[in-house]
C-alpha cells in the first residue's frame, strides 16, 4: 500500500505490543515493509543514516534498493538475512549487514525486524538499525537457516537458472526448462501457474518425478478460478506479488475464502505434499504468476533459506518469461501488420494465381518478407515479391514502406520494370531508417497474343520456370544491386514468354536457405519438387513447396508468389 512521503506518524503496532507511531522512535533509524517488501513508511533519523529523502524510498523494494554485500554488490535474496526474517514472521536481530546509503557509499548495521500491522489488517515489518562504528564480526550473528543445498551448489543452481532461462524466447520452453532445473534437485513437485493477458489465471506445468523421469499431470492442469483481492490464501498471495510462503497442508484444512483456494486444497490433496514453497514469478513490470515447489515422498520440509533459494530462481524466471512474452506480443504484432499488408491477388484474365505467407516460427524471427500483385494502368499484372533485411519489427516496418512506394511508383507512369526499381531504390536510400532490400518486380503481359514476362532483380534470388513437361530453370537473367545500398546500379530488364502449362514461381530465401546445407542444394532441391508438381492444382503446388522444400532448421519467414498460364 502506498503511503505519502514524510507520513511518520503512521499508526503500527508490533505483534503483542501497544499501538505506536514512527515519530516515537527518534533514537532509531526506522523504516516499515509491506508484505512484498516495498517500504510504506520511514522515520527522519532513517533519512539522515541512509542520506535518502523520503520521497526517494517510498514504494521502493527495501532489498533491491538497500541491501548490499560487504563490497557494494547486490545481495542476492537467497543470502539476506535480512529479507529471511521479513519472509519468516519471526521477530529476529542480528550485526553487521550493509546498506547502500543515497551516495553510493556503504554504512554498516545492526538490526532488528519485528511483524508489524499497517493500518486495517494489512501485514507487514518494522525494521530498527543504528550504524556500526566499528565493523567486526558478532558472535551469534544470525545466518540463514540450514538448507538442503551447500552453497556452493546454490550458487551454481542460480548461475545455471540464469544461462538456461535466457536462452529461450518461447514461453512454453522456459516453463519446461525451469521445471527441468528444480525437480527433482529441490522437489518432488514443479507447479507453475501464469497470469494471462487476459486476466485469467492458468496452470500450465504440473510436473511428478517418479521412478527417475518427470510425468506431466496434464489432469491437474488447465485454467484457474480469478484470484479475489480479498484472499489471504498463499497462492492468491503470490499471485498478486506479495511475500512469498512455506505452506503445508494444514493451511488449507480451514475453509477456503475463494475457489482457488478450493483447487490449491485439491492439489494437496491429489499430490501428497507434507511442504512446499509457493513464491511469485515477478516480471519487469509485473507479476506473471507463481511457482509451487512441493515435497510428497522425500522426508525433509523446506526451510526459510530453501525460500529464500526459490524466491531467487523464481525471479529470474520471471525475466525470461517476461522477455519470452515480449517477443510474442511483438511478433504477433508485426504479423498481423504483415498479413494486412499481403494483397488479395487481383483476377486476371487468362492467368492464374496462387500465393502464401508463413511466419517464422520463432518468435523473435519476425522478418520483412512480402509478395504482391496488381494490375497497372495498361492492363499488365505487376508482380512483387521482396525481402527487406533484418528480423524484427523494424524490418517488417521497412517492408511496409518498401512495398507501398513500389505499388505507387509502379501504377503512376508505364515504365519497363528497371526504371521502377531504380527509381525505388532513390527513395529507399533517402528513408529516415536505414533499409535494405531485394526485391524482384515483374510484367506479365499479352502484347500480341502470347504472354510474355518481363522482370528486373534486384539482389533477390531468381525466379522458377517450370514447363508444362517438368523441365525447370531458374531465371537468372536482369540481375542487379540490392535496394538501399547508395551504390549507382545499372539496373537492367529481362524477358522470357510464358507458354501455356508453365508455372512461375516467385520465393524468398526462408524457403530454401538452410544453415546445414548450401543454396545451390536449396535451390536444386526447390527445382526438384516444382518439376514433379508442375501438373498439380496451383495452390496445392504451394503447399507442397511449403512442406517439403522447406528446411525444417530454417528460422526465416517465407513468401511465395506462384502464377500459372493455363493449357
Amino acid at each position: 500500500m502506498n503511503v505519502p512521503a514524510g507520513d511518520a506518524g503512521r499508526s503500527l503496532a508490533a505483534e503483542g505490543e501497544r499501538t505506536f507511531q514512527l515519530r516515537d522512535l527518534s533514537d532509531a533509524a526506522t523504516y516499515v515493509v509491506d508484505d512484498a517488501g516495498h517500504i510504506v513508511g520511514i522515520n527522519p533519523r532513517a533519512e539522515q543514516m541512509l542520506n535518502r529523502a523520503a520521497s526517494t524510498l517510498l514504494g521502493k523494494d527495501a532489498h533491491d534498493l538497500l541491501h548490499r554485500g560487504k563490497y557494494g554488490e547486490s545481495l542476492p535474496r537467497s543470502r539476506c538475512v535480512m529479507r529471511q526474517a521479513l519472509i519468516s514472521g519471526e521477530t529476529r536481530q542480528g550485526h553487521q549487514e550493509w546498506m547502500e546509503r543515497g551516495d553510493g557509499s556503504l554504512i554498516a548495521v545492526s538490526w532488528m525486524v519485528t511483524p508489524c500491522r499497517i493500518g486495517e489488517g494489512g501485514q507487514g515489518a518494522l525494521v530498527l538499525f543504528h550504524g556500526e562504528s566499528a565493523p567486526t564480526h558478532a558472535e551469534g550473528q544470525p545466518r540463514p537457516s540450514a538448507s538442503s543445498m551447500p552453497e556452493l551448489d546454490r550458487l551454481a543452481l542460480l548461475a545455471e537458472t540464469t544461462a538456461t532461462l535466457t536462452s529461450s524466447l518461447d514461453v512454453d520452453e522456459t516453463v519446461r526448462q525451469l521445471i527441468r532445473l528444480v525437480v527433482p534437485l529441490l522437489a518432488d513437485w514443479g507447479v507453475v501457474d501464469l497470469l494471462t493477458e487476459e486476466g485469467g489465471v492458468a496452470r500450465v506445468a504440473v510436473v511428478h518425478y517418479e521412478h527417475g523421469v518427470r510425468v506431466h499431470r496434464r489432469d491437474l492442469e488447465g485454467p484457474m478460478p480469478p484470484v479475489p483481492q480479498e484472499s489471504s490464501m498463499p497462492l492468491s498471495r503470490a499471485l498478486r506479488g506479495v511475500t512469498p510462503a512455506l505452506v503445508g497442508p494444514q493451511d488449507y484444512q480451514g475453509s477456503p475464502d475463494s475457489d482457488i483456494a478450493v483447487r490449491q486444497r485439491e492439489l494437496f490433496e491429489e499430490t501428497g505434499m507434507h511442504s512446499a514453497t509457493i513464491v511469485p514469478i515477478r516480471g519487469v513490470r509485473e507479476v506473471v504468476g507463481a511457482l509451487t515447489l512441493g515435497r510428497s515422498e522425500r522426508s525433509g520440509a523446506f526451510t526459510s533459506a530453501d525460500l529464500l533459494l526459490v524466491e531467487d530462481i523464481a525471479r529470474r524466471a520471471g525475466l525470461a518469461l517476461d522477455n519470452a512474452r515480449l517477443y510474442e506480443r511483438q511478433r504477433r504484432v508485426a504479423e498481423t501488420m504483415q498479413r494486412h499488408l499481403l494483397p488479395t491477388l487481383p483476377r486476371v484474365p487468362g492467368v492464374l494465381m496462387s500465393a502464401r505467407y508463413l511466419p517464422a516460427p520463432d518468435a523473435s524471427q519476425v522478418g520483412g518478407d512480402w509478395y504482391d500483385a496488381f494490375v497497372l494502368s495498361d492492363g499488365a499484372t505487376g508482380l512483387v515479391i521482396g525481402d527487406v533485411v533484418g528480423h524484427d519489427l523494424d524490418a517488417a516496418a521497412g517492408m511496409a514502406q518498401v512495398c507501398n512506394m513500389l505499388r505507387a511508383y509502379a501504377g503512376e507512369v508505364e515504365k519497363p520494370p528497371s526504371e521502377i526499381v531504380n527509381r525505388l531504390d532513390e527513395a529507399v536510400v533517402r528513408m529516415a531508417e536505414t533499409t535494405m532490400a531485394t526485391v524482384i518486380f515483374a510484367r506479365v503481359e499479352q502484347p500480341a497474343g502470347a504472354w510474355r514476362l518481363r522482370w528486373t532483380n534486384a539482389g533477390h534470388l531468381p525466379p522458377l520456370l517450370v514447363e508444362r513437361d517438368g523441365r525447370a530453370r531458374f531465371l537468372d537473367d536482369g540481375s542487379g544491386l540490392m535496394l538501399g545500398t547508395g551504390l549507382p546500379a545499372a539496373r537492367e530488364d529481362a524477358a522470357v514468354e510464358l507458354l501455356p502449362g508453365s508455372v512461375l514461381l516467385l520465393y524468398t530465401d526462408g524457403l530454401i536457405e538452410s544453415p546445414g546445407h548450401s543454396l545451390d542444394d536449396g535451390l536444386a532441391r526447390l527445382a526438384r519438387y516444382a518439376s514433379s508438381l508442375v501438373d498439380q492444382p496451383l495452390g496445392s503446388i504451394c503447399d507442397a513447396l511449403l512442406a517439403g522444400v522447406r528446411p525444417s532448421d530454417n528460422d526465416d519467414d517465407v513468401a511465395m508468389l506462384a502464377l500459372r498460364i493455363p493449357g
